[in-house]
């Protein structure tokens, strides 16, 4: 079987591949056992009948093939079309094999479902405060282009970081829902940087509906780089330097169309966040192997690799604790707490929230009430055919243009 060709079937052609190195099976303990290809092990089922006596009975062809290409998966094209059931069942028999803990092979192989199966793979991913899983699982993680919800609060993330060029340029940038993107340090300039793509390119991020960007040194300059997302209709900006007020209420509503939430929004609420899919065990494989990584390197490797490790582990704990708390005391939370939704079109804007407040103080209330409608009317008409002014003066901007060049 080794000197033997392999031939691939796909797309209806029939075409024959080379340079192919199967992996080699795992060595059976019994001597007369010579061929590896005969009688393997795991092409058994063990079971013990009533009496207490070993049986065994042969698996399927199906079982024995599927094992054959999970322990290939790195060799595969492509799973375009073949039944969930199958992928399901391939899946966790590479997630048996550790297919997905080797850095060289997971890359290609979650990749490799991802584009077969898109959402079921992963559709929402939490990586709350585990910024050294995001950072030694980058790669990876890019591979996830189908995700709905992505959580990376407290990653450390700054204004520069290789993720925000990966959210708006990618697949993703189509799919994606909800985005937490809080206590990452995050400025102007960084909100600036992830939104340029979008600003200029008019596509990314479009389905976006939910955004945090609390606990970053943000400012009401930042907002305005929020306009190009169409369909935004939840914000939490707590914890920023916006100081909530008349001024900010009107600014937020004549460029979001969003109004305050006097009560915490549900939506907001962490424990909505979970990681879910194929690869959820998969995501918690690489967070138990990378906290079992220090015994392997104690046990193998020299002194000096240790010192090298216990130095970065200790600098993992110090960044870990200076993560901002997105809890604080009851008293902090609600005088930080900002949160924005987009009011139904049925319901009546509260006065004191109104953006026009004012400039109509004289009016009567029943005038301005009417007025709202139209309000609402033209903040959704502005999100379907933005006004030139406003792409005028942020995307055409000599920051907007240098930070595009650079991409």
């Amino acid at each position: 079987m080794d000197g033997s060709a392999i031939y691939v079937r796909e797309r209806g052609n029939l075409r024959r591949v080379s340079d192919i190195v199967l992996a080699q099976p795992k060595p059976v303990s019994s001597c007369r056992r010579t061929n590896p290809f005969v009688l393997r092990k795991e092409h058994f089922i063990f079971t013990y009948n009533a009496e207490g006596s070993l049986r065994y009975t042969t698996k399927s062809l199906f079982d024995i093939a599927l094992l054959f290409v999970a322990d290939n998966i790195h060799h595969v094209d492509s799973l375009v079309d073949f039944p969930e059931q199958i992928g399901d069942r391939l899946f966790a028999a590479a997630e048996e094999n550790r297919a997905f803990l080797n850095a060289d092979i997971s890359p290609k192989a979650l990749r490799l479902f991802g584009d077969a199966y898109g959402e079921m793979v992963l559709g929402s991913l939490c990586l709350r405060n585990r910024f050294p899983l995001l950072h030694e699982r980058m790669d990876e993680i890019k591979t996830f282009r189908s995700l709905k919800s992505l959580d990376l609060f407290g990653c450390k993330l700054g204004d520069n970081h290789e993720i925000f060029q990966h959210l708006t340029s990618s697949s993703l940038a189509s799919n994606l829902v909800q985005l937490f993107i809080g206590g990452n340090g995050l400025s102007d300039v960084g909100l600036q940087r992830l939104t340029a793509p979008i600003r200029m390119l008019r596509k990314g991020l479009d389905s976006l509906q939910l955004l945090d960007v609390s606990y970053n040194p943000i400012t009401v300059r930042a907002l305005r780089y929020l306009t190009c997302f169409p369909k935004l209709e939840n914000l939490d900006a707590s914890g920023t330097s916006l100081k909530l007020g008349s001024g900010l209420k009107t600014t937020i509503w004549d460029l979001l169309g969003l109004i305050y939430s006097e009560k915490p929004l549900d939506t907001f609420d962490h424990s909505r966040c979970k990681t879910e899919g194929w690869a959820e065990q998969v995501v918690n494989q690489w967070e138990t192997n990378s906290s079992q990584m220090p015994k392997l390197k104690k046990m193998d490797e020299s002194r000096t690799s240790a010192l090298h490790f216990f130095g970065r582990q200790k600098f993992v704990r110090e960044v870990l604790s200076a993560a901002p708390s997105p809890r604080g005391g009851e008293k902090e939370a609600e005088r930080e707490r900002l949160q924005f939704f987009r009011p139904a079109e049925s319901d009546p804007l509260p006065e004191r929230q109104s953006p026009s407040i004012t400039n109509n103080q004289g009016k009567p209330s029943w005038l301005n009430i009417k007025k709202r409608p139209r309000l609402s009317e033209k903040c959704d008409g502005s999100h379907q055919s933005p006004p030139t002014k406003r792409l005028s003066s942020s995307a055409l901007s000599a920051e907007d243009n240098d930070l595009l060049n650079s991409y």
